[in-house]
């Protein structure tokens, strides 16, 4: 089913099940059109492309917090015109969605969530425009709320998820989730609660799944029964913030063997004076690359629409940025831990952010990996409306079976003018070179941005 069918069902089911009083809203979007030029789209070590692409494209926001209905989207539309005729045009969507309906008050709610975005078809091969697919994550389904008291409260959660890839089949699957929590409020500021979670994962490739031995790397995982239980911790404070979980997963694969392991992720905030912050996020998990484009429960969108119409640093020219996920069916044991360090005053902005991540996948090892890197990134204020933006990132990754290891470093400035409350331009250079050990797969390249943005 094409990613926008997808969107469109899940949009018009948001709708059919709201009121009329869902129009009573907070609706942002900012319109802008970019100039690329690159001297070499497709990242060739040997044959380079100079291309000229322009790119339309809408950012928008929603927000609804009312008595019955409650939403968060955030998303980007955007057309590639490849001016040069070497490749195909494309209509590229990214989204982040969250509605829900509340049919009984305090005692039953019905949630619809959609994740869209562009990912490689092939991660080993260059980011090149016929090497980008879209994909799709949609969950949807009833949750039953339970009171015990006035510290003590239960939730009953039921979803159907389904995953899709425009190219890679086996990506594709169907999901069933229950889960139950028990939340204890602790204080005013602090709630521990008890989860236990059960999905069944059914992918719709189902000759891959008869053919599965357990010995080819190349084939589709075979269907499976994740199971999780876990504790939660979260604290808000005023300058500090911490979401700490623990607990126990296990995957049973149909005829192929399992695995169980402990689980372990932990968000902590600190603001230790009114210039500095500090972020650390960790995880020890199993997940898949589904897994990875939703967000974990009791999350919510970070809409940023009003304050950067453009995220130069992995946007530029305000548009849609290709993932890094291997885009399959495999389950992998993730251990990630990311930082980041922000000192701003009211005309500069420092942010530090160093990486470090690990793939070990349990039905074959060829894109077992680790990750590490970071990036620095500058943003000064020269004048009221005239900001300069500089960063640098530096990544380098490692695949233990194929004996391949990649460093890439990116780098780049912006400046930007808003020249009125809704009007603003960009002009952008970004430079990145790769270093492999696999043959053709070491580049370079230089692209120059131009955009305009008009912002509601």
């Amino acid at each position: 089913m094409p990613a926008s069918i997808t969107l469109a069902r899940a949009v018009a089911l948001a709708l059919v099940v709201v009121p009329g009083a869902v129009w009573a809203s907070q609706f942002d979007y900012s319109i802008y059109g970019s100039l690329e030029h690159s001297d070499n789209i497709t990242l060739s070590d040997s044959n380079p492309i100079s291309q000229n692409v322009f790119s339309p494209g809408i950012n928008f926001s929603y927000a609804q917090q009312g008595s019955i209905f409650q939403a968060n989207v955030t998303g980007t539309l955007q057309y590639n015109d490849y001016l040069g005729h070497q490749f195909s045009d494309q209509t590229q969507t990214e989204l982040a969605a969250q509605a829900n309906w509340t049919v009984l008050p305090k005692r039953l709610d019905f949630t619809v969530e959609d994740y869209a975005g562009v990912e490689p078809v092939d991660s080993l091969a260059s980011n090149a425009p016929n090497n980008q697919q879209q994909t799709n994550v949609l969950s949807l389904g009833p949750t039953l709320h339970l009171q015990f008291g006035d510290i003590m409260r239960a939730q009953i959660e039921l979803r159907y998820l389904n995953s899709y890839a425009s190219k890679v089949q086996d990506f594709n699957s169907s999901r069933g989730m229950a889960a139950f929590r028990l939340y204890r409020d602790l204080n005013p500021t602090d709630t521990l609660s008890l989860n236990v979670e059960s999905q069944r994962v059914k992918f719709n490739n189902s000759v891959a799944n008869e053919l599965f031995d357990g010995a080819d790397d190349t084939v589709a995982t075979p269907n499976y029964t994740r199971n999780e239980v876990y504790g939660e911790y979260a604290s808000t404070l005023v300058h500090f913030d911490a979401d700490i979980l623990l607990g126990w997963s296990k995957i049973d694969f149909d005829r192929a063997p399992g695995d169980s392991k402990p689980m372990a992720r932990a968000t902590l905030g600190w603001q230790f004076t009114p210039r500095n912050t500090l972020s650390v996020t960790g995880a020890y998990e199993f997940s898949d690359a589904a897994q990875d484009m939703a967000l974990q429960p009791g999350q919510s969108i970070v809409n940023t629409l009003s304050e950067n119409p453009t995220d130069f640093i992995n946007n530029p020219g305000g548009g849609i940025s290709t993932g890094s996920l291997v885009i399959d069916s495999q389950v992998y044991l993730e251990k990630s831990l990311q930082a980041t360090y922000t000192y701003h005053t009211e005309r500069l902005q420092l942010s530090i952010s160093p990486t470090y991540d690990k793939l070990a996948y349990l039905n074959g090892s060829t894109f077992d990996q680790s990750t590490r890197g970071g990036t620095v990134s500058l943003d000064y204020h020269l004048r009221p409306r005239t900001t300069l933006t500089g960063f640098v990132n530096v990544e380098r990754q490692t695949y233990e079976s194929l004996s391949r290891t990649d460093t890439t470093y990116r780098y780049g400035a912006d400046l930007g003018h808003q020249w009125t409350p809704h009007w603003s331009w960009h002009v952008s250079y970004i430079r990145q070179l790769r270093s492999s050990t696999a043959i053709a797969q070491s580049y370079h390249e230089n692209e120059v941005f131009f955009s305009v943005v008009f912002k509601r």
